[in-house]
């Protein structure tokens, strides 16, 4: 079921499943369309006065000229995508390629060129000129020699006009989704989605214990664990009567010998065993499906990017703090005890514990040495963790907060100086008075 599901939500998200939807769509249009063309359901397209009857010749060059210009555009669309997949992703980071091929406005741009190509071209082929042999006879086609579907051909021109209005649209949204604001806004908006998908209770403190001993069941394969079918591993243990703690979550390597779960009762049993690794799906790169720290990791990689010597960008930085702080205020918020599908905590199955301290740490704290070098930056930082602190209710998170402050100074007293080193201790001490309230 895990394969299945991962399986679903990879050609959902892959490029090429959306034009190949579109133009078996547009192909079963076609073939519909003229059914009725041949069925007489263009005579009142014939008789009206304000829609003039095509001639079989207007007709073909019409339909070769739409289906020629929307392969011509199809590849143009095709190469401007690559051509941003590229910079964004040498610029911006390489798992940022996931995001951009993802984009459903890409997507879908090149999904209606190929599916109005794929119309036109299917309506070309019926249509017939004056002394050509036609199958109408005794129907509405008979009024005009030869065969010229009306209705399709009337429908060919409103999907031209969609098309038009797509193209339009595809020129905004490229340099619109390469812009590094319109870049964070979409990580940082998923990343939030995620952990209320994930963690959907509030709940100040919330947290898994760790799950009881057992035997180690050790992996097969090699690959990142990109899905967890944790309703699947809930009948495997109800099955068998046992209780399974996981050793592994979303996101993390595995090899042969590393355990994936710990086995309370019913080691050595073969169907257990096969069913529990098959609940796992790895794959050979990770992805955000059901895991929340690669985004994070995205945020934190674009802001290391954004702070090394060779880009020295604060600004781009301080953006991907902002939005470090509100997934930060969301999670110190939210119990975090990862729930199965229906919601329920598990009585058998005990994933392994997500706790605030390793979010923040994966945040944070994987930029901390590089904010400390940029007093714009270490400013910054300080007023995103006290405002990430304000929602939070549970003493034990907040202390965190104020102590991942507490270590940017430390560094920040190594790598800054002067003027820069004193404004930065003296947000430092708005900082403490927030925390001492």
């Amino acid at each position: 079921m895990a394969d299945i599901r991962w399986l679903w939500s990879r050609i959902n998200a892959n490029y090429w499943f959306y034009p190949a939807l579109f133009s078996i769509v547009g192909a079963v249009l076609a073939f519909a369309l003229i059914f009725a063309d041949r069925a007489g359901a263009a005579d009142l397209l014939n008789d009206s006065e304000w829609i003039v009857a095509a001639r079989p010749e207007g007709a073909s060059n019409m339909l070769t000229v739409i289906a020629g210009s929307m392969i011509g555009v199809a590849s143009t669309v095709f190469s401007i995508t690559i051509a941003a997949v590229a910079y964004a992703s040498g610029t911006y980071g390489p798992r940022l390629l996931t995001n951009f091929m993802e984009d459903k406005g890409n997507q879908l741009s090149l999904a209606t060129f190929i599916g109005t190509f794929v119309y036109a071209i299917t309506v070309l082929r019926t249509v017939r000129k004056e002394d050509e042999a036609t199958t109408a006879a005794g129907n509405a086609a008979d009024a005009l020699p030869g065969f010229v579907p009306q209705l399709s051909l009337l429908v060919a021109y409103l999907l031209m006009a969609l098309s038009v209005a797509v193209l339009v649209y595809f020129l905004n949204h490229v340099p619109a989704s390469i812009r590094i604001n319109s870049v964070l806004k979409g990580i940082g908006n998923r990343l939030l989605r995620d952990i209320r998908d994930n963690y959907p209770e509030d709940g100040d403190g919330g947290e898994l214990e760790p799950g009881p001993d057992g035997t180690p069941l050790p992996t097969e394969s090699t690959g990142y664990v990109q899905l967890i079918d944790f309703a699947e591993l809930e009948d495997v243990a109800k099955d068998a009567d046992s209780t399974l703690a996981l050793e592994v979550r979303t996101g993390d390597f595995v090899h042969p010998g590393m355990a994936l779960v710990r086995v309370c009762e019913g080691i050595g049993d073969e169907d257990l065993e096969k069913r529990t690794r098959a609940a796992f799906t790895l794959g050979p790169s990770r992805t955000p499906t059901q895991d929340p720290q690669f985004l994070i990791d995205e945020l934190v990689e674009i802001g290391l990017r954004a702070l090394s010597p060779g880009i020295n960008d604060p600004f781009t930085a301080i953006t991907a703090l902002h939005w470090l702080g509100a997934a930060t205020a969301e999670l110190g918020r939210r119990d975090l005890r990862r729930r199965c599908e229906d919601h329920l905590e598990s009585e058998r199955v005990y994933p392994l514990p997500d706790t605030f301290a390793h979010f923040l740490q994966r945040g944070f704290g994987g930029m901390r040495s590089a904010v400390a070098t940029s007093p714009h930056a270490a400013l910054v930082m300080l007023d995103t963790l006290r405002t990430a602190a304000a929602p939070v209710g549970d003493p034990a998170r907040t202390g965190m907060l104020h102590a991942e402050g507490t270590r940017l100074m430390e560094q920040a007293r190594i790598a800054l100086g002067g003027p820069d080193l004193a404004e930065v201790e003296q947000r430092y001490a708005i900082f403490q008075q927030a925390f001492w309230r």
